[in-house]
C-alpha cells in the first residue's frame, strides 16, 4: 500500500504535466477532497467567422485550366470542317473527272477516261506518301499506276495528237512523247560494235 504523501506527490506531479494544480485539505481522520482547478491562460482573442470569410472570399485562386472554352469550341469547329475524309474526296474528284474526259455517255475505257482517274489517283497517292514515307506497298502501287498512265498516253499521242495536247495540258500531267525519247540505234548507233560479232559474249578457248 502506498502511503498518503506518495499519492498526493504522484497527483501533483501528473497535475502539472497536465496543466492543473491540487489542491488537498483535509485533516488525516477526516474525508479528503482534492478540487483540481485549471490554470489560467491567455485572455483568448475574438475573432469574426464573418471576417474571415470576407479574407477567403476576396483572395482569387488562379485558374487551373487546361483549355479554356474556347478553345474546346475552336476545337469543335475544326472537327466538323475535317469530317469529311481525303478519301472520300479524292473518289468525288475522280469521277468528276472521268465524266469531263468520257467519249460518249456510257464510255469506261477509253485513253481519256482512264488517264483522267488515274491522275487524281496519282495525286492522292502521292499526297499520303508525304504523310507515311515508309508505306512502301503504296509507293509501289503508285510506281505501277504512273508507268500504265504513261503507256496510254503514248497510245492517245499515237492515235490523237490533239486530244492528248488537251489533257495533258488540262490536267497538267508531265510527260515526254514517244517521238522525244531515242531509240537504242540512235543513242548507240554512232559507236562501233564487237569485234568478231560475239555481242555480250566472251570467246572461248578451244
Amino acid at each position: 500500500m502506498f502511503t498518503r504523501q506518495t499519492l498526493l506527490a504522484a497527483l501533483a506531479a501528473s497535475a502539472t504535466l497536465m496543466g492543473v494544480t491540487v489542491e488537498a485539505f483535509a485533516p488525516p481522520s477526516a474525508a479528503r477532497s482534492i478540487t483540481m482547478t485549471p490554470r489560467t491562460c491567455n485572455t483568448p482573442v475574438a475573432v469574426s467567422l464573418s471576417t474571415m470569410d470576407d479574407e477567403v472570399s476576396t483572395e482569387e485562386e488562379p485558374a487551373d485550366y487546361l483549355l479554356s472554352a474556347s478553345d474546346l469550341d475552336d476545337e469543335e469547329e475544326g472537327e466538323e470542317e475535317d469530317a469529311t475524309p481525303a478519301r472520300f474526296l479524292s473518289d468525288a474528284r475522280i469521277t468528276e473527272l472521268r465524266e469531263t474526259w468520257r467519249r460518249h455517255p456510257t464510255d469506261t475505257g477509253s485513253p481519256e477516261f482512264q488517264v483522267a482517274g488515274m491522275t487524281e489517283r496519282i495525286s492522292y497517292l502521292t499526297t499520303h506518301l508525304k504523310e507515311h514515307p515508309k508505306d512502301y506497298s503504296t509507293r509501289r502501287g503508285l510506281v505501277a499506276l504512273v508507268n500504265k498512265r504513261r503507256r496510254l498516253l503514248n497510245y492517245l499521242f499515237s492515235e490523237d495528237e490533239q486530244r492528248y495536247v488537251d489533257i495533258v495540258g488540262e490536267l497538267k500531267i508531265r510527260h515526254k512523247v514517244p517521238g522525244a525519247i531515242a531509240s537504242k540505234e540512235d543513242k548507240y548507233g554512232r559507236f562501233p560494235g564487237q569485234k568478231g560479232g560475239l555481242k555480250g559474249k566472251s570467246k572461248m578457248k578451244k
